[in-house]
């Protein structure tokens, strides 16, 4: 298979493919950090866990995003001006972020880490006529040219899963000046009072200290997620790049009932944000 940077470089992808890691399936892993080879394996597994998810949102012409299920025009996280744009998904899992975007009239390519999850996204794309690139790889270092792009997006992406202190240099590099990065992702202070048992809902207290907070592990669990504060999103932002535009603390709508995640309660979630919406745009 050709290699996947220097197929990008020469503007071969725009048929709908997956590559895997740019050249044969694996040839690349043991390259990779081992955060990402760890949340590989892990979401290699759980991809099954959100097929029906991804189907479902595949199958939607109104977006909604997070575990809310919050409507776009609640949130409006995607542009108005799509149309003729070049757009990446970071960690695209399913790639239905993908699919919205290019049913809006983008020229659009998802990048994840999860050949499964890849897998699910172009049974979808069969499925629904809606063809685009699709990236087996790392969104810490993505095999396109400079200023690639006019807009990128994470929902639960590369913006939870791969390392900020790489993947938002990595996001300011691919976009041309003055386009857009948007991002959804748990907010800081439902990682503060999460206790460290997988899958225990956050408390009423603060159980991690704020200080030093950056990548957190679960005992006997595969997976690493990244939280940082807003402080230190703002600093990493800023000396990447990016001008700060809004900061979206995100409240549950007041029809939803409950959610399928255990980390967090409705109850919960409608007294302190347990998701945020950054969005950003790249100096000119």
């Amino acid at each position: 298979m050709t290699d996947l940077k220097t197929a990008a470089q020469a503007g071969l992808l725009t048929e709908p493919a997956v590559f895997i890691d740019g050249c044969t399936p694996g040839a690349w892993a043991s390259d990779l950090p081992e955060h990402v080879q760890r949340n590989r394996a892990v979401w290699d597994r759980w991809a099954s866990d959100y097929a029906a998810a991804g189907e479902a949102c595949w199958a939607s012409q109104a977006p909604t995003w997070g575990i809310w299920n919050v409507p776009e025009s609640g949130l409006g996280l995607l542009p108005d001006d799509l149309a003729g744009q070049d757009a990446i998904e970071l960690g695209c899992g399913t790639a239905y972020v993908s699919a919205w975007l290019a049913r809006r009239g983008a020229r659009v390519v998802g990048i994840d880490n999860s050949a499964a999850q890849l897998a699910t996204a172009r049974r979808l794309q069969l499925k629904h006529g809606i063809d685009f690139p699709l990236l087996h790889g790392n969104a810490e270092d993505v095999p396109y040219p400079d200023a690639s792009f006019d807009f990128a997006i994470s929902e639960y992406g590369a913006c939870l899963w791969a390392d900020p202190q790489r993947w938002v240099p990595e996001a300011a590099r691919l976009l041309r000046p003055g386009g857009r990065l948007v991002f959804l992702t748990n907010s800081f202070l439902m990682a503060l009072c999460t206790p460290e048992e997988d899958g225990v809902a956050a408390t009423n207290e603060l159980v991690r200290p704020a200080f030093g907070l950056y990548r957190i592990e679960w005992p006997d669990a595969l997976e690493v997620e990244f939280h940082l504060s807003h402080g230190d999103w703002i600093r990493l932002l800023r000396g990447s790049g990016f001008e700060i535009e809004d900061l979206i603390e995100v409240w549950p709508p007041a029809t939803t009932a409950r959610t399928r995640y255990p980390f967090v309660t409705l109850e919960w979630a409608r007294q302190w944000p347990c998701e945020e919406v950054w969005k950003v745009r790249k100096r000119a």
